[in-house]
């Protein structure tokens, strides 16, 4: 049962396997109510973010930023870690990585207006639409369609922490943060394997359900969910704002 969401590992349930005889266990519905309580927190939180910044002039821009990005990927570690925490971790994750969308979005609507709802719409829209994709059972969750998820997000991972490096250097990554057709193109993929990572944090969490596992996965599955859901917003974001640039 593997997935290429790191969080949501093969090892992420293995470790919590056959403690569900133990008290409440998780359930789908559950997950479901909990990823439900983590996108409200973010909305919550990124409202918040947006309107400081916008009010501020950008001049918050970074703070929010740092403390959010930060922030979020220090608890995501401990999540990660400690699982059994997560009815805690992961909203506190929600709400600071809010703190970084909202203050991430002000930054690119104050350069293309309106993008941030075209972005929000079609994340929802992929959302919604490769859960119908996936309850129609349209695409099979195979063993082979797993391990090219697998390889390409951590390709991608691997591409991104490379340009990061560099960049440290003075080097800048060519073509793929350009508005070219080559960047248009990469973003256009990350786009898809983002959205293909759903699916199968999807498959996880109904696995995971029917595995009898302790209540506190609900919200570690949730979690799970929400780190891709933010990676795939940040993508379409991204990718707007490369489509835009061409005009």
């Amino acid at each position: 049962m593997a997935t290429s969401n790191p969080v949501l590992s093969d090892k992420a349930f293995e470790q919590v396997r056959g403690f569900g005889g133990y008290g409440q266990v998780m359930t789908i519905d559950g997950a479901v109510n909990k990823v439900g309580i983590l996108l409200l927190i973010v909305l919550f939180t990124a409202y918040f973010s947006w309107t400081s910044t916008m009010s501020g002039g950008m001049a918050g821009l970074g703070f929010w930023m740092a403390i959010g990005g930060i922030g979020g990927f220090i608890t995501a570690i401990v999540t990660v870690f400690k699982k059994e925490w997560s009815p805690v971790t992961a909203p506190i994750y929600a709400g600071l990585e809010g703190l970084f969308l909202g203050g991430f979005s002000a930054y690119m609507e104050s350069i293309y207006g309106g993008i941030v709802f075209e972005a929000i719409t079609l994340t929802l829209f992929i959302l919604f639409g490769l859960l119908f994709v996936y309850k129609t059972r349209i695409i099979n969750v195979t063993q082979n369609f797993r391990l090219g998820i697998f390889v390409a997000t951590f390709g991608i991972a691997g591409v991104y922490l490379l340009s990061f490096v560099l960049g440290f250097f003075g080097i800048n990554f060519p073509y793929i943060h350009d508005s070219g057709p080559i960047g248009i193109g990469f973003s256009v993929f990350v786009v898809v394997i983002a959205s293909m990572n759903l699916i199968l944090d999807f498959d996880f969490i109904e696995k995971g359900a029917g595995m009898a596992l302790p209540k506190y996965m609900e919200w570690y599955g949730a979690f799970g969910l929400m780190v891709t859901l933010i990676w795939l917003y940040i993508e379409i974001l991204k990718l707007l704002a490369k489509l835009r640039s061409r005009r």
